[in-house]
């Protein structure tokens, strides 16, 4: 068995290729993330409960050694035996006080525990184990090529029953389906759900993304469990179903959580594709637009003085002839120069003789039939 791939999360999150179904650069993801949390969560109760029955151990060894004293002290003939002895049995019961006190709190301690959620760390204990099939995970680590071209081959194989799979509802249905078809529970379905959640919510059909990160959610318990336990997931993904189905309320709320922090993820990878979208289109129409001197006509035409831009809502001439007139020189011609890099301004570039004309004759020539309109 090849291990979770959990990267594709991450390299949805970061790549800037058009292809997201690249799954394989392996960075930490949003489950590995919080099954870390759970486990030192864990580590920390754990802990807790061995240094309290630790600190019990300690406390009846001392009252034991209390009792002995008390004991000897009550045979004893020698004078101060009974101040010492009432000493001994003060000491006793204070002690006993104490072993009721530590075993008070290994009782809440242990209680604690039974309330617990469920997860797939808890699940993968050995009381759960007895019936999985016990195959030997394959150690050997692949190269990124051969993820990817297994990815593609097995999508490419098997997309239509993976959908199929992501749109199923009842817990008895997906157990059904995932044990007609086996080769289905590995981390390459996990990664195509992942991936179909996004492409969902960008097209805003945010009720089947729901039901489609469930089964994401599902699958990847699945794979955490059978990492836990080091077997094919193809083995244990009905103790998954067993126990899923008989789980408390406090499990529920557990897979729930995991469930609505997926959606939530999701969301913001969609927001963050349909804003490069925009951007990549704007920029699409930008490059229709530009002049031919390489600017933007939107551009150059918002860095006009608002008399200009008035000149061009209105499309006139004779109205931009006036407004450069009363212009510094060298202002108009640079304004005059970036309409025609634009394309804002087309002035008759072409001489008799076929030549252009200089770039200073922009300027020039809309003084020119300035000047001729005041003589007319």
């Amino acid at each position: 068995m090849s291990r979770i791939d959990y990267s594709v999360w991450d390299h949805i999150e970061v790549s800037d290729d058009e292809d997201d179904t690249h799954p394989n650069i392996d960075t930490p993801s949003l489950f590995r993330w919080r099954h870390q949390a759970r486990v030192e969560r864990m580590e920390d109760f754990q802990k807790r409960g061995e240094d309290m029955n630790k600190t019990l151990r300690e406390c009846r060894r001392r009252v034991a050694e209390a009792q002995k004293k008390v004991q000897e002290l009550s045979i004893s003939t020698a004078d101060d035996a009974k101040a010492e002895l009432i000493k001994a049995q003060a000491e006793e019961k204070k002690l006993k006080k104490e072993e009721r006190e530590w075993e008070k709190k290994i009782d809440e301690h242990n209680r604690e525990e039974k309330k617990m959620p469920w997860n797939v760390d808890t699940l993968s204990k050995d009381g759960f184990s007895k019936s999985i099939v016990n195959i030997n995970p394959d150690s050997t680590e692949e190269t990124e090529e051969e993820k990817e071209k297994k990815h593609k081959t097995f999508v490419e194989k098997y997309e239509k029953q993976i959908k199929h799979f992501g749109m199923l509802r009842r817990w008895d249905d997906s157990q059904k389906y995932l044990s007609d078809n086996p080769h289905l529970v590995c981390e390459e379905t996990a990664n195509y759900l992942v991936i179909m959640c996004i492409d969902l919510e960008v097209e805003e059909k945010h009720a089947l993304m729901g039901q489609v990160a469930h089964q994401t959610i599902v699958m990847q318990f699945i794979l955490e469990l059978a990492k836990s336990l080091k077997v094919d997931p193809r083995g244990c993904f009905r103790q998954f179903f067993a126990k899923i189905k008989t789980a408390d309320q406090q499990y529920q709320e557990a897979f729930n959580d995991e469930l609505e922090s997926f959606k939530e993820r999701v969301r913001g990878r969609a927001k963050i594709r349909i804003e490069k979208a925009m951007k990549e289109y704007e920029e699409e129409e930008r490059q229709k637009r530009i002049g031919p001197g390489g600017l933007d006509p939107v551009e150059v035409y918002e860095s006009l003085p608002a008399e200009m831009q008035k000149c061009f809502d209105e499309k006139d001439i004779s109205m931009l002839q006036e407004v450069i007139s009363k212009m510094d020189p060298t202002e108009a011609k640079a304004h005059m120069k970036r309409c025609i890099d634009s394309g804002l301004w087309v002035p008759n570039s072409k001489t008799d003789d076929g030549d252009e004309k200089e770039e200073d004759g922009t300027y020039e020539e809309v003084k020119q039939d300035q000047e001729e309109t005041k003589k007319e």
